[in-house]
């Protein structure tokens, strides 16, 4: 081909010019349209676990070449996320996935999105309404358990178990640091020699709030033997305002999500002394979805396993994830 047949073009790489030559009339070949738009209505991206959530769906949507996936951020505002998936309902989205920030916010338009004739997949947080299509997240009454027994037996065990904990709560208007509670309760209220300090005190899963409620907690009392918090952010929050106290050593710290690089490695160093895995429940969300896309049938209800996640096996978790 001649050089006047060439149509030269310029463009600008990492700073430096590069010349293309492409022949006159060349048309880049047009991407393919994906065969379904799905909408993602995330609660924050202010926590880490959401942070890791949002990773886990966007590396699944890569693998779905019929998924075009589109994510809003609700900014850990309530009216936001309804205002997002309104947004998403008037974009005629193939299916809805969304993780509320709080349950009974987010029912009324969860339910305008299911008389849209949109799949719902509510992932995590549950919402007060069951007509969406499937459920997917850990069972924090398990989990709440799980951290009753652990405490219990670090207490001294069952029959046996004494001491004065502070329970920082996620959000009262969330179900998960309900169930937590509850699951905890159901297993620690055996145990009479077990004194609870505070009254649900909400650090909205916040580390810097539960740095605040556990300093409060450690002027006006002397005696604090265990820390639950109802994520690993919290229970950390906790730790550092005992460690600036100079009584870390004589509290136990635990902790919710397990996420390699943040509460797995906490306990490793010995700063919690457990953490108890919740998956996040994005990729599997993305995979149901596309699953009911496809006229398959999917499930109500999919409950994600937990581990407890303690100094002997965090670094097995750490060696498997890359980090030891």
């Amino acid at each position: 081909m001649k050089r006047r047949d060439l149509l030269k073009t310029t463009a600008l790489a990492l700073g430096a010019g590069v010349t293309l030559y492409l022949p006159v009339g060349w048309v880049a070949p047009a991407r393919t349209a994906a065969k379904w738009r799905i909408g993602f209505s995330q609660a924050t991206t202010l926590e880490p676990w959401r942070v890791q959530f949002n990773k886990d769906i966007k590396a699944e949507a890569e693998k779905q070449p019929d998924v075009e996936l589109l994510i809003a951020d609700a900014e850990d505002k309530t009216e936001k996320q309804v205002a997002d998936v309104e947004n998403f309902i008037r974009q005629e989205v193939n299916a809805l996935l969304i993780s509320p920030k709080e349950s009974a916010g987010l029912t009324g338009v969860v339910e305008k999105a299911i008389a849209a004739k949109i799949p719902v997949f509510v992932l995590d947080r549950n919402v007060d309404t069951q007509g969406y299509t499937q459920f997917i997240g850990g069972d924090n009454v398990v989990i709440g358990k799980a951290v009753g027994d652990f405490v219990v037996k670090t207490l001294g065990g069952p029959g046996k178990a004494a001491g004065n904990v502070v329970e920082i709560w996620g959000g009262l208007g969330t179900q998960a640091s309900h169930d937590r509670s509850d699951g905890f309760h159901a297993v620690a209220d055996k145990e009479p020699g077990l004194k609870y300090l505070l009254d649900k005190q909400s650090a909205d899963w916040k580390q810097n709030l539960a740095y605040d409620i556990m300093s409060t907690a450690l002027r006006n009392f002397e005696k604090i033997d265990l820390v639950y918090g109802h994520n690993d952010p919290m229970a950390y929050g906790a730790y550092l305002a005992a460690k600036d106290a100079g009584r870390e050593k004589e509290i136990k710290f635990v902790g919710v999500d397990g996420l390699p690089n943040e509460g797995v490695v906490w306990v490793n160093k010995g700063e919690l002394a457990a953490t108890f895995l919740y998956p996040t429940p994005g990729a599997e969300g993305l995979r149901q979805a596309v699953k009911l896309l496809k006229g398959e049938k999917v499930e109500k209800t999919i409950v994600l396993p937990t581990e407890t996640i303690t100094k002997e096996n965090a670094p097995e978790i750490l060696k498997r994830n890359g980090l030891m």
